[in-house]
Order: structure tokens, then C-alpha cells, then sequence
């Protein structure tokens, strides 16, 4: 009795259409007699009862869809997302459809939309670290972007805007009701995100996402309506096409059963729904509320990447707090300290210590730069932050002997004492490598005497007579030893240095 009336229910709420071909399927799907009562309460037809829900069980649709004309890899587990190989600098077209139904979103009828293109890391450490990684790459890639537009092949996209601080984002506005291909230009490559291990490098995976918006009351494109993407991987050009034969043919090594397990090559990409992405970047340390557009391009040319062995030029600094430039001071400011950044290959954070004093970035713990820059960059950042200077192998100190007259009046030259206060003045030699050449260079250094111009340098002994300076002579050097030294001129227009 229970049944009848379930029944007169689902006659009356109209959800009775193909009823008898639905039960006939269940006599197949059981046989003939062999299911109860509560088989056939069980089954999904009989749970349309509720009448809030939709009368039609149709999933639903998304207002957009977004094809890219790539053929996704065949060498992709049944269950896993789809892979698409991209060569290099190729336009791609990415077909943006209208897949609204009747009724749906008819705010946006005969009115235009946003769509913002993002090419983006797939695994999610790389994300934590996008803008660092983003960043390196403008160093080494200066004047180039990560993601172009194809104007020319374009078609239906209109008012394209690229920002020069977002490398790897396009947008533009363009029509549902209109046919609209967008045809983009990937310019990074995988492997250039991958650090170098034995056996060659394998590339990270990229994701191609469509962040779509409508207009809102004030006339800005912020309201979201849909987002999309897929998973990619780049090569330099004809890689791709390489790399997808190569799956190819490995698949049609694989035995009958084997294939079974593998999606099938399709020979385009439709980008799945995904979340939007976030406007603000995540960081682990700097929780700024600023977001990535205000780090402009013009801001940023205000740095150059000087050479490993000179000083910034545009250190605006007075030279105190700062000194040499290779120890970074708590009194540093914030450019001063993107330019220490700079000058030890620190380039690529930048953009994430874009607001650290020095200070700042001299709180930061071994644990914490690790975990910010990786085990390898961040150890090397801590050592730059930390260590101190390398001591000398050999310090000795040498004064330039003054002319005869002086001399005569000087009464002690070895412990620097004069009776009318004079003095001699000494000056530092701190060697690095125990060898003659290094005496000389930095002889010629630290007395601004021309290199070419220095012949010989020899050490007087016994009896006046000159000893020629070898490496072994220098290993041989007391530490913190006192030299004299005069000059000789040579026969050829150079000169001879002797040590005394």
C-alpha cells in the first residue's frame, strides 16, 4: 500500500515520463520477478520525489567553455587530469564559447565580458613561490614576457591589456553571443623552473587558466562568473611534437590490457572548472596586503644587477652604513638592501623582500630562509647575512721608504718613532694566496703604482744583496712582518720594488 501511494506521488509531480521503459530495464537489470519492494524504492528514479528539486536530472552546465586546439598526451592514466605538451613561442588558439542555456545570466545579454589568461605553476610549492620564480626568470629574460597574445590570428577579442609588472597574464573583453578565438604564445619553458640534478633535468608542469568576469553596477569587470584551466608542460620548439610521439610510440609498445589503463590522445584540450585565481599573491612571509600590480616595471628598472666585483652604482647610501657593500647592515635601508640583494646573486627575491630593512632580513633565522628559499639559496643567504670576512692566510705591513732628506732626520724607522713627529705610515697587505704574484698585485694596489710597470720585486738581504721574491719566500713570511720598500728604475721604462 506504502508503494501505490509512492507511486501516485510520482505520477502527480509529473516524473512519471519513461516510467514503464525505466521498469522494463529494471526486469532486465534483475530478471523476471527477482527484485522486492525495496530494490525498486532503492533506485534513483524513486528519489525525485522531493519536489524542490529540478524536474529534469540534468547535470549542470557551466556558462563557459574554453577549448584549446592542442592534442592532450596519451600517456595519461585514466583517472588523472589530461596533459597537454606546447612548444615554445607557437600560438595557440583557445576557442571561448557560450555554453549558457536559455534563461542563464541574462545580465550579461548583448553586453561584453572580461577573460584573464594566466599561465601559471601547477604544483604548489612552486606557487608559494611564484613571484620570486616569476622574477628570476625577468632577470634572466629581461624584455621578454612569460605569456603573449597573437593579436594578428586573434579573433573577437577586443581592448587587450597586458601589464608590464604581470609577465604572465593577458586579458581582453570580447562577446558570448560572437565567435572569439584567443591565440596565445607561451614563451618559458619547463625546464627553466627546474634545478639542475645529475642525469638531466625534467620539466615542471604549468597550467593554462581563464579567469572570466562581468561588469558590475560601477562599470568594472570584478564580478566572477567562471574559471577554467588545464594542465601543460613546454619545450623549446618541435619538442613538443617530439615529445608526443614519444608517447605515442610507447603506448603502442603496451599490451591490449595495458592500454585500458590510459586515456586516449584527444586532439584538443577542453580546460576544466577550477577555482579563480587569487588577485593577492600568497608568501610566506610578507602578508602585505599590497597587491603584485603596485611592484611596477618602473619601480623595479630603478635596480641593475652590478658585476660580482664591483660595488652598486646606484647605491644612494653615504658609505658608513653600508661600507664595501659585502656585509649588510641593521641600519640599511629598503633599497639599501635590494641592492646588497642584488650584488650577491640574490636577484630572484627581490620581489619577496621587496619591503625588508636590513633589519628585517637580519632577524631571519637559518630555519626560516630555508624554508622561504629552498635548502640551497636559502643556506647561501644565511652565510651571506651571517659569516664574517675570510681571515687572511698572511698579513704584512709595508711603508713606502720617504726621499734621503727625510730619511736622515729619522731616528728609528723600526718602531715607527720620530723625534720632531714624524711618522712613518704603513699600510695593510692581506694575502689570500701565498705567492709572489699576490705580493705584487697587491703592492701595486694599495700604492696606485701601474701592474705592468712592476719588473721584479726583491727582498733585501745580507750585505745588500737583492733576493728575488719567490712563492716559496712568501710561505716562508712571519705573519704581521714590517717591510720598507723602494723603487728602482728598470732598464726598459718599468721599475723594480725592493723589500727591506
Amino acid at each position: 500500500m506504502a508503494w501505490v501511494l509512492k507511486m501516485d506521488e510520482v505520477i502527480e509531480s509529473g516524473l512519471v515520463h519513461d516510467f514503464d521503459a525505466s521498469l522494463s530495464g529494471i526486469g532486465q537489470e534483475l530478471g523476471a520477478g527477482a527484485y522486492s519492494m525495496s530494490d525498486v524504492l532503492a533506485l534513483p528514479i524513486f528519489k525525485q520525489e522531493d519536489s524542490s528539486l529540478p524536474p529534469e536530472n540534468e547535470p549542470k552546465h557551466p556558462p563557459f567553455q574554453y577549448v584549446m586546439c592542442a592534442a592532450t598526451s596519451p600517456a595519461v592514466k585514466l583517472h588523472d587530469e589530461t596533459l597537454t605538451y606546447l612548444n615554445q613561442g607557437q600560438s595557440y588558439e583557445i576557442r571561448m564559447l557560450d555554453n549558457r542555456k536559455a534563461g542563464d545570466i541574462p545580465e550579461i545579454n548583448g553586453k561584453l565580458v572580461k577573460s584573464i589568461i594566466r599561465v601559471v605553476f601547477h604544483d604548489r610549492r612552486l606557487q608559494y613561490t611564484e613571484h620570486q620564480q616569476l622574477e628570476g626568470w625577468k632577470w634572466n629574460r629581461p624584455g621578454d614576457r612569460l605569456l603573449d597574445l597573437d593579436i594578428p590570428m586573434s579573433v573577437g577579442v577586443i581592448d587587450i591589456k597586458t601589464n608590464p609588472s604581470q609577465l604572465n597574464a593577458v586579458e581582453f573583453l570580447w562577446d558570448p553571443t560572437k565567435c572569439t578565438s584567443a591565440f596565445i604564445q607561451v614563451h618559458c619553458i619547463s625546464t627553466e623552473f627546474t634545478p639542475r640534478k645529475h642525469g638531466g633535468e625534467k620539466g615542471v608542469p604549468f597550467r593554462i587558466q581563464v579567469d572570466t568576469f562581468k561588469q558590475t553596477e560601477n562599470g568594472e569587470y570584478t564580478d566572477h562568473l567562471h574559471s577554467a584551466s588545464c594542465q601543460i608542460k613546454v619545450f623549446k620548439p618541435k619538442g613538443a611534437d617530439r615529445k608526443q610521439k614519444t608517447d605515442r610510440e610507447k603506448m603502442e609498445k603496451r599490451t591490449a590490457h595495458e592500454k585500458e589503463k590510459y586515456q586516449p590522445s584527444y586532439d584538443t584540450t577542453i580546460l576544466t572548472e577550477c577555482s579563480p585565481w587569487p588577485d593577492t599573491p600568497t608568501t610566506f612571509v610578507n602578508n602585505s596586503p599590497t597587491p603584485a600590480p603596485t611592484f611596477t616595471s618602473a619601480q623595479h628598472s630603478t635596480y641593475s644587477v652590478p658585476d660580482s666585483n664591483s660595488s652598486s652604482p646606484n647605491h644612494q647610501g653615504d658609505g658608513t652604513s653600508q661600507g664595501s657593500g659585502d656585509q649588510l647592515h641593521p641600519s640599511a635601508t629598503i633599497q639599501e638592501t635590494q641592492q646588497w640583494l642584488l650584488k650577491h646573486r640574490f636577484s630572484t627575491y627581490t620581489r619577496l623582500f621587496s619591503n625588508f630593512s636590513g633589519a628585517d632580513l637580519l632577524k631571519l633565522t637559518r630555519e626560516d630562509l630555508v624554508q622561504i628559499c629552498g635548502p640551497a639559496d636559502g643556506i647561501r643567504l644565511y652565510n651571506a647575512l651571517k659569516s664574517r670576512s675570510v681571515r687572511p692566510r698572511l698579513t704584512i705591513y709595508v711603508c713606502q721608504e720617504p726621499s734621503r732628506s727625510i730619511q736622515l732626520e729619522s731616528q728609528d724607522a723600526g718602531n715607527g718613532d720620530h723625534s720632531n713627529g714624524a711618522i712613518y705610515v704603513y699600510h695593510a697587505i692581506y694575502l689570500e694566496e701565498m705567492a709572489a704574484s699576490e705580493v705584487t698585485r697587491k703592492l701595486a694596489l694599495a700604492f696606485n703604482i701601474p701592474l705592468h710597470q712592476i719588473n721584479q720585486v726583491y727582498r733585501q738581504g745580507p750585505t745588500g744583496i737583492h733576493i728575488l721574491v719567490s712563492d716559496q719566500m712568501v710561505q716562508n713570511f712571519q705573519d704581521e712582518s714590517c717591510f720598507l720598500f723602494t723603487t728602482i728604475k728598470a732598464e726598459n721604462e718599468g721599475f723594480h720594488i725592493i723589500l727591506k
